[in-house]
């Protein structure tokens, strides 16, 4: 038990070096799974631990960090945390996703460089193991474009506020230059800037990166709105596609309760269990065409209650499949 409770008062230590703004007692708790009384003691004993810990007056609150960082005694990455590493790298890579590949073996290789000769040596067999018993099973579908140009000239304009000029390959007038005030990236089965065009008053739309040429950040002003939240705006949508807003009510039959249960269909789902074993699936989104999609691969255990148009979208779906595979 002794040794759990430094292992926590150690994490707490990392959290306070790892930030330039400090973390509040409600964050340490939040972050940890404990409550404020414990959340303050925790406190007291990394500040006799590490007497360098400065408070930041935040109004009638503090926030906590240490500066500088924590000395390499304190930072020996796990056998399990870099083989997780070199899985999300080659998750990433088996995507198609070359670039944040690139990024993340870029940053194994700054950890152990980081890291003590004898400390490596130790690790070594450990992870040598763990790479060799772990595998990641690659799905069908799409590979998402992700060329190095594009990429990094958004990154560019995000981080500089510039808004982006670019020919478009897409649309209703493909080949057109736009220019836009970029809002965000959304990474997924295909990678698009979330971004509003200049001179009109449509707000943010979905451009895909593989249609972009001849990208170039302008050095005028274009930044997001200071209300806008790209998670919340990747919520309003099943998948990527952005349309008409439905309330969408699925009823799963008892033969499929027990994968429902352990699914997440939405973000802001809700689950309903019913007498007869089965599950009410309750959620608000936009998207109806990939959520069709998505539901053939439930079969008959799913049935759509809610909205009409879901169900003319999923009958339009089979019409479609069964007259290319009708004979």
């Amino acid at each position: 038990m002794r040794h759990e409770k430094a292992g926590v008062l150690l994490e707490l230590a990392r959290l306070m070096a790892s930030t330039a703004e400090g973390i509040s007692l409600d964050e340490i708790g939040q972050r940890l799974g404990v409550g404020r009384r414990t959340a303050e003691r925790m406190r007291d004993a990394v500040r006799d631990l590490f007497p360098q810990m400065e408070e930041i007056e935040e109004g009638v609150s503090k926030r906590f960090r240490i500066p500088g960082g924590l000395d390499h005694l304190f930072q020996a990455p796990t056998a399990e945390e870099l083989a997780a590493l070199a899985a999300a790298a080659e998750s990433f890579a088996n995507l198609g996703a070359a670039n944040r590949a690139a990024a993340l073996r870029s940053l194994e290789r700054k950890v152990l460089s980081a890291t003590r000769a004898a400390a490596r040596r130790r690790l070594a067999p450990d992870l040598e193991a763990l790479l060799q018993a772990e595998a990641i099973a690659v799905q069908a579908g799409p590979r998402p474009f992700e060329e190095d140009v594009v990429l990094s000239t958004v990154r560019e304009a995000l981080k500089s506020l510039s808004s982006l000029r670019f020919r478009y390959e897409g649309g209703r007038a493909p080949g057109r230059s736009r220019e836009v005030i970029p809002y965000g990236i959304l990474f997924g089965r295909s990678n698009y800037l979330v971004a509003a065009e200049e001179g009109t008053d449509a707000g943010p739309r979905n451009w895909r990166l593989d249609r972009i040429h001849d990208i170039k950040v302008t050095g005028d002003w274009g930044a997001r709105p200071e209300d806008f939240s790209l998670q919340a705006y990747a919520d309003e949508s099943f998948g990527i596609y952005q349309d008409d807003t439905e309330d969408v009510v699925l009823r799963v039959t008892p033969e499929g309760a027990e994968d429902a249960l352990r699914w997440r269909f939405h973000a802001n789902q809700t689950l309903e269990a019913q007498p007869d074993g089965g599950v009410i699936v309750r959620f608000r989104a936009s998207g109806m065409r990939e959520l069709a999609w998505h539901l053939f691969t439930w079969g008959d255990k799913v049935r759509i209650v809610e909205p009409q148009a879901l169900k003319a979208m999923m009958a339009a779906e089979l019409e479609t499949a069964n007259r290319a595979h009708r004979g």
